[in-house]
C-alpha cells in the first residue's frame, strides 16, 4: 500500500478528532472517581490502568469507525460537494472503506469489553447510535444533530461506566446539547447561509457551559479549578462562532465547527478539574495541542 493510500485511510478516520473521544473517557472517569470512589479504589492501580486503556482506546476506535462509515454513506454527495475526499476521488474504494469502518467499530466494542461487563453494553448502544446517525438520522434537521449528540453523551457515560443511567443522566445531557449545536452549524459549512443555526448554537453553547458549571458546583469538589477551563472553553467556541455570524462564509463556518469540535477537549478538562482538581484538568487539556497539530494536517469535518 502506497503512502497516499495510507494517508487516505487516516484522513477517513479524522485523526484530529480522536483525542476528543479519549478526553470524554478521562472526564467520565474523573467524575466517577469522585462520585463512586470505592469502586475506583477497588480496581487498584493495574485495574484502573486497564480500564483507562480499554475505554479510551475503544472510544477512539468507535469514533474512527463512525466517521469512516459516515464518508461511506456520503460518497455520492461528496462527489459533488467534496470531490477531493478519499472515497469520491477514487483513492479509497467505497467497499474497502465500508469494511475498514466496520472493523474499526467492532474492534472498538471488543476493546471496551475488556474493562467491564456493563461498559460493553454502553459501547454497543454507542455503535448502534453511530450507525443510525450515519445511515438515517443525519438526513433530518432535528434527528441528525440529536443522534450525533447522543453518541457523544454515550461516550461520556462510557467513562462513567460504573454509574447507572439514572446517575449518569444529569451529566450526559450536556454533551448532547453541545454536539447538537456543533452539528447544526456544520450543516452550513459547504454553502454557508446558516445564521439562524449559528444563533441557535450560541444559545445551546451557553446552556452547555452553564450546565457544566452547575454540575461541578453541586457535585464536584474542586469548583474553582474548573472555572478557568470553562473560561477558555467559552472563548474557544464563541470567537469563531461570532466571526461566522458576521461573515457567513463557508470558511468561517468551518472554522466555527473546528473550534466547537476541538473545544470538546477543554469542556472535558473543565469536568476533570471541577471534580478532581487542576492536575487531571491539565492532563486532559494536554490533548488539545495534539488535536490542534493534527487538525492542520487532516480535516476536522
Amino acid at each position: 500500500m502506497d503512502l497516499r493510500r495510507i494517508r487516505g485511510y487516516l484522513q477517513l478516520c479524522r485523526p484530529a478528532n480522536l483525542p476528543t473521544a479519549a478526553a470524554d473517557i478521562l472526564a467520565g472517569l474523573a467524575i466517577a472517581g469522585i462520585l463512586a470512589p470505592d469502586q475506583i479504589e477497588a480496581l487498584g492501580y493495574h485495574g484502573f490502568a486497564l480500564v483507562l486503556v480499554s475505554l479510551a482506546g475503544g472510544s477512539k476506535l468507535l469514533y474512527a469507525g463512525g466517521v469512516v462509515l459516515n464518508d461511506v454513506f456520503d460518497a455520492e454527495l461528496d462527489k459533488i460537494e467534496r470531490p477531493e475526499r478519499p472515497i469520491p476521488s477514487g483513492l479509497i474504494p467505497k467497499g474497502h472503506a465500508a469494511l475498514f469502518g466496520g472493523v474499526l467499530l467492532l474492534s472498538g466494542i471488543g476493546l471496551v469489553s475488556i474493562s467491564h461487563a456493563f461498559s460493553v453494553w454502553i459501547a454497543v448502544m454507542l455503535g448502534v447510535a453511530i450507525l443510525i446517525y450515519d445511515g438515517i438520522a443525519k438526513q433530518h434537521a432535528l434527528f441528525g444533530p440529536l443522534f450525533m449528540g447522543i453518541c457523544r453523551g454515550l461516550n461520556l457515560w462510557m467513562g462513567m461506566y460504573m454509574m447507572g443511567f439514572t446517575e449518569a443522566l444529569p451529566f450526559i445531557w450536556i454533551p448532547v446539547v453541545y454536539i447538537f449545536a456543533i452539528t447544526s452549524v456544520s450543516r452550513g459549512e459547504v454553502d454557508a447561509g446558516n445564521r439562524k443555526q449559528i444563533i441557535l448554537a450560541g444559545i445551546l453553547y451557553a446552556i452547555a457551559i452553564l450546565g457544566v458549571a452547575f454540575m461541578i458546583g453541586t457535585h464536584g469538589s474542586q469548583f474553582w479549578w474548573g472555572v478557568p477551563f470553562l473560561g477558555i472553553f467559552a472563548t474557544m467556541v464563541y470567537l469563531p462562532l461570532i466571526k461566522a455570524y458576521r461573515s457567513n462564509t463557508a470558511g468561517h463556518v468551518r472554522a466555527a465547527v473546528k473550534g466547537g469540535v476541538l473545544g470538546l477537549v477543554v469542556m472535558d478538562a473543565a469536568w476533570a478539574a471541577g471534580f478532581a482538581g487542576w492536575i487531571p484538568g491539565i492532563l486532559v487539556m494536554s490533548l488539545l495541542p495534539l488535536s490542534g497539530y493534527l487538525s492542520k494536517r487532516f480535516a476536522v469535518t
